[in-house]
Formats: C-alpha cells, structure tokens, sequence
C-alpha cells in the first residue's frame, strides 16, 4: 500500500503491466526530476528500488531496467542528479559537489520513496558514484539491502590499458579542471563524459582520482568511518570488461564495508555483448544480466515480508 505524500505530476504513461509518472523532489537547495515506474496495479508492489545514477550520467539509461523490474511487482525511482539532465543546468549549480549528490540528492529521494509507499520493503541500486553514496550510509536508512553497480575506487593510476588511462588523465586532470574553472560546468558531451556537469563537481572528481584511495583518502569526507556504519546486505556488481572499475578497485570500496554482509559479483560479457561501465543498464542484457539482480533483489523483498 503506498501513501499520498510526495509530488508527482498527473502525466502519465503506461503499457497494461506498469505506469511512468514524472517526479518533481524538492531539496533544500534545488528540486530532482525523476520518475516512478511501477505496476499498473498498486496492490501489485512488492518492494520499492530507488536508481542512484552515476556520474553526468542521464535518467534514460535507466528506463529499460526500470520497466524490467517494475514488471516484477517493484515500484522503481529513476532521477538526475542537481545539475545534471533535467534536474538544472550545470551553470546554474555550478557550485555542486559530487558529496552534495550523494550527502543530498541521494537521501532526498529515498526518503520521498519512502514516505510514497511505507508499507514495503525498501530497496536501492547504485551505479558508479550512486553505489558510493550507498557504500558511504547516505540514503540507506531503512533499506533492507542494495546493489551496486560498477562502483570503485575511480583512481585514475589504477586503470590497466595505458591509452585509456592516459585519456581519463587527460579530462579528469586537464581538460575537466581547465572548463570547470573557465566555464563553472563542464562540457561533458563533448568531452565524451557523458552530460554536462557543475564545475564543482568535476573539480571534486578530479582531486580525488589523484589520491591512492579515492575519497578514503579525504579527511573532510569520513569516508571510512561511514562505510562502517553500514550493515546491509550489499550485492556489489562489477563486470570483466570494464576498463575503469577493476575487481580491485570496486573491492576498494566494499573492503571497507566491514560490518555489511557483502557477496562480490565480477561477471563476463554473454554471447559477445560487451558491459564496460555502462552497458548493464542497456535493453540488450535483459535476458542476460538483468534477471539474477532481479533474484537477489526479490529475495531481500521476501526475507523482510
């Protein structure tokens, strides 16, 4: 049974299993745009799973994997983060931070999804920097677990292939830097990094790729020390092919969630479709990659029933 808190707009969409209605989230400092994809049927949702995003990263990468698991009876939450997509321009929040998404954005929306539907289980995916978020205690009250998706330690030293460590240098160190402080965003499209982004938080981005653990190695982010508090279960996903989140480097930041029941997944590409960092998300691994998160996923919906 889900409530009637939250602002959600009379637009909707709909096939004959599932509805998409768009979200407006306000935040003390700027509003999230979003939407909710769940059953036709309101009686017919079983958990709720809120979609953290990753970095300049838009809301439709989302939708595919939304409808999928919204046809399995959850409610799902898909949004772009301040600054990003439709949630604002990037020079209008150009003051944002990537610990501002996670310290913010993230709990904003958790907490929305949890006020819309009260009496389910709460449940959460997080991809690349959403997965931080998770990973660090931000938006996880309440949660009966989470995934994570290609969530690491983004240390630029650390990615294998010499051209595409040199080229994630060369934006994150140079080009990033040098627009963000030019500009107050980011051209991200055109950087191949995806959407545009706040300059702040690229700045931030770019200091902590420096740093051997990421932003373990921040003393202003208690990173360590929040990572601890965290005693989920956490499934954390990374993926064979992927040039950036290493096995290593996502078990950088699942080493620290020592007091979480963790299970470590590194999964191959099938028959020939590539993963890398983004390609879970995408139609063509629905009947590949899609169905064992939708397991795990129905499992810690069931265990709190």
């Amino acid at each position: 049974m889900r409530s009637n808190s939250g602002d959600a707009t009379a637009s909707e969409t709909s096939t004959s299993a599932t509805t998409s209605t768009p979200l407006h989230i306000q935040t003390p400092s700027g509003q999230l745009r979003g939407h909710l994809v769940e059953p036709a049927r309101t009686e017919d949702v079983i958990a709720t799973v809120v979609l953290h995003p990753a970095t300049a990263v838009p809301e439709r990468l989302y939708t595919g994997f939304a409808e999928y698991l919204a046809g399995q009876g959850f409610a799902v939450l898909t949004y772009d983060y301040r600054g990003t997509g439709s949630s604002g321009s990037p020079r209008q929040h150009r003051g944002m931070r990537m610990r501002d998404w996670m310290a913010v954005d993230v709990p904003a929306v958790a907490e929305w999804a949890r006020g819309r539907f009260p009496d389910v289980p709460q449940l959460a995916v997080g991809h690349s920097v959403g997965g931080h978020a998770l990973s660090l205690d931000y938006g996880s009250s309440g949660l009966q677990g989470f995934v994570t998706i290609a969530s690491h330690a983004g240390v630029t030293a650390t990615i294998p292939n010499p051209a595409e460590r040199r080229r994630v240098g060369l934006v994150l160190r140079v080009l990033g830097p040098a627009t963000a402080r030019l500009l107050g965003f980011v051209p991200g499209k055109r950087l191949g990094l995806g959407e545009d982004m706040p300059g702040a938080a690229m700045l931030e981005w770019s200091a902590w790729s420096r740093l051997p653990g990421y932003f373990f190695d921040d003393p202003t982010m208690d990173a360590a020390e929040r990572a601890a508090r965290v005693t989920r279960k956490v499934l954390a996903i990374g993926f064979s092919d992927d040039p950036w989140a290493t096995p290593a480097q996502v078990d950088a930041i699942t080493d620290h969630l020592s007091n979480a029941d963790v299970q470590r997944r590194t999964l191959d590409p099938v028959g020939g479709a590539a993963i890398g960092h983004m390609g879970f998300f995408r139609r063509a691994h629905r009947d590949t990659l899609w169905p064992s998160v939708n397991e795990w996923l129905q499992e810690q919906a069931k265990t709190s029933a």
